[in-house]
């Protein structure tokens, strides 16, 4: 379809003009003095948005990529982990374990859910603890952003290392790495850090780094002590994606320029117009309805009708791109992104088409509500 195109999956995101116009800048060498200072903002940046002063890794991956980085330099085959699971990209945590020969114990709930943080240490007694207790902040299968502080206290009174899966929370909502004692947070550029993907990143506690020295190396390209070292002389192991950096240095500047605050309260309000919007059509939602949902809304196709029907609607009628439901939820949920550079605008345009995209596809909803709703709410939220 020619027309403007609106992307509002929860990843990739889109980008703003300022990040776009650095992706077109000269490709520079990376060994060069004019990648150094890029490279040496981009770094710091990093552990700015992190709420961190240990080292943030920067690998030209995908944030599974980083999530395997982390995997390939904390665990041995044979070691406990416990992976708290309640969606997709937790069971990746856990699938990944598996390829490197970890025993793995899930902590489980039903998707939709948040884990309970009480229910951690009886976990870890049953299963005689952990090397390493695995979470995510943010499931974008099921829109949910689980209690990553309380969790990970739970866990680290047990002595375990805590890993979190941060791909798409990390400059979204509140997560202080060196607060909440983290060992280990994966990050990606293609969510709330507004650049297309490609780059990984992954802040690694001195626990963590300690962890990864005592054992040898089992991986060549995600070998912590290599970037490490690179990185200590602003060089990096391998060549990095320079565009891609100069790119996110650029947009860590349009975040931290505006205020980590104000990009927390963007999306807490984005999310809460977002949810109001999709009730006032009758709708029900699948993510939890408070303000811990503010990366993606997650909301329940009416039964006897497939979502996968309402994404292509959307798609080739509207230029309107919506992301179906994973694995046990395709076809039964759909998932409206907004975290990165989004406005209340783009959300109320999405909730305009999904009306009348249910509209024509026959599912009986509340009509001419839902703009004006999303837009009150999000009004509303800017006073609570």
């Amino acid at each position: 379809m020619a027309g403007k195109q609106y992307l509002m999956t929860p990843g990739p995101t889109p980008v703003p003009p300022q990040v776009l116009a650095a992706l077109a800048e000269p490709i520079v060498h990376h060994r060069g003095p004019d990648f150094r200072p890029i490279y040496e903002r981009c770094l710091e940046r990093l552990r700015a948005v992190y709420q961190t002063a240990s080292d943030v890794l920067l690998l030209a991956a995908s944030g599974t990529g980083g999530m395997e980085s982390v995997v390939a330099n904390l665990c041995r085959p044979g070691d406990r982990v416990l992976v708290v699971s309640a969606g997709r990209f937790a069971e990746r945590w856990a699938e990944i374990a598996e390829t490197w020969g970890c025993t793995v114990e899930r902590l489980a709930y039903e998707w939709g859910s948040n884990p309970v943080p009480e229910d951690l240490p009886d976990a870890l007694e049953r299963m005689g603890g952990a090397r390493i207790v695995f979470l995510t902040h943010s499931e974008t299968s099921t829109g949910a952003v689980a209690d990553v502080r309380e969790l990970a206290a739970a866990a680290k009174a047990t002595g375990a290392l805590v890993a979190v899966d941060a791909i798409s929370s990390l400059g979204a909502v509140p997560l202080e790495t060196d607060e909440w004692e983290l060992d280990a947070v994966v990050s990606g550029s293609q969510k709330a850090l507004m650049t297309p993907p490609g780059l990984a990143f992954v802040s690694v506690s001195a626990a963590a780094q300690a962890a990864a020295l005592e054992q040898e190396a089992r991986s060549f390209y995600f070998d912590w002590r290599r970037i490490l070292k690179a990185q200590s002389k602003l060089d990096a192991a391998f060549t990095p994606a320079v565009s891609l950096v100069r790119a996110q240095e650029v947009a860590l500047g349009l975040i931290l320029d505006a205020g980590l605050e104000e990009a927390f309260e963007r999306h807490r309000r984005l999310g809460r117009a977002c949810r109001e919007g999709a009730k006032a059509l009758g709708l029900d939602l699948f993510s939890p309805d408070d303000d811990s949902s503010a990366v993606v809304t997650a909301v329940r196709m009416p039964d006897a009708y497939d979502s996968g029907e309402l994404v292509r609607a959307l798609r080739d009628r509207f230029g309107i791109t919506i992301a179906n439901g994973q694995g046990e939820l395709k076809g039964r949920i759909f998932r409206i992104g907004h975290i990165g550079y989004y406005d209340v605008f783009d959300v109320t345009t999405t909730l305009a088409a999904v009306e009348v995209a249910l509209g024509d596809l026959g599912v009986p909803i509340e009509r001419g509500g839902a703009v004006t709703r999303a837009l009150e709410a999000y009004e509303d939220a800017m006073r609570v």
